[in-house]
């Protein structure tokens, strides 16, 4: 499945549908954000769709967004599950770091 793009109404869709969500913010003039795209349609296509939704949110047209969850470095991003934050990472990442962000945020909710 590949990543698709939010916005202020599907954002909150995504985030309470009930499956884990990683939420890319992002935006169109950052650099390691345009690194970082490829790696995640390339995690999106190797996760389980039913569980796991990939979705990048334009920090420079959802302003709201990014400040009410403490976004201050792009690219940021925060695994949600049932519209809240479990896990936040800042910058750039291999492939290899995304898929332990879902693994240990996986972790954090069958602890919860």
């Amino acid at each position: 499945m590949a990543v698709r793009s939010v916005d202020e109404i599907t954002f909150e869709e995504a985030i309470n549908s009930g499956k884990l969500v990683l939420v890319d913010f992002w935006a169109t003039w950052c650099g390691p954000c345009k690194a970082l795209a490829p790696i995640l349609e390339e995690v999106s296509e190797e996760i389980d769709a039913n569980e796991i939704e990939i979705v990048k949110l334009d920090i420079d047209q959802n302003v709201k967004l990014a400040r009410k969850f403490g976004v201050m470095s792009v690219p940021t991003v925060v695994a949600f599950k049932d519209g809240k934050g479990v896990l936040k990472a800042v910058g750039a990442r291999p492939k290899e770091d995304i898929l332990t962000l879902i693994d240990e945020a996986k972790k954090r909710i069958a602890q919860a």
